[in-house]
């Protein structure tokens, strides 16, 4: 599913390792979430309890998350292991991007 450049290049490689289960199940998912913003919107602009807001944004948050879960163990799988198997300044570049993303995923 990961057509993620390596560490240092700008261009995507080849899709190496494509789901196109993870593919679809994620669209899926990026779709449902959408929908859950505009239903967020259409909340706001209806002046709904704030309370039944926030528990929306709540749903909408963990499902984002699940979707960063799913495509993290992904790059982990393909790309990072492709790049570390590559060696040398690949695999090094690869553990800081890997550092970067799990201190950025975790906020």
């Amino acid at each position: 599913m990961c057509s993620c450049p390596l560490p240092g290049e700008t261009t995507p490689r080849k899709a190496r390792g494509v789901d196109p289960d993870i593919k679809e199940r994620n669209g899926k998912r990026l779709r449902r979430i959408e929908g859950q913003i505009r239903g967020l919107q259409k909340m706001v602009e209806e002046d709904r309890y704030c309370a039944d807001i926030l528990t929306q944004i709540s749903s909408v948050q963990e499902a984002l998350r699940s979707v960063g879960r799913e495509l993290m163990r992904n790059h982990l799988k393909h790309c990072a292991a492709s790049a570390i198997r590559a060696g040398d300044d690949e695999a090094e570049a690869m553990y800081d991007e890997l550092v970067d993303l799990i201190y950025k995923h975790n906020r």
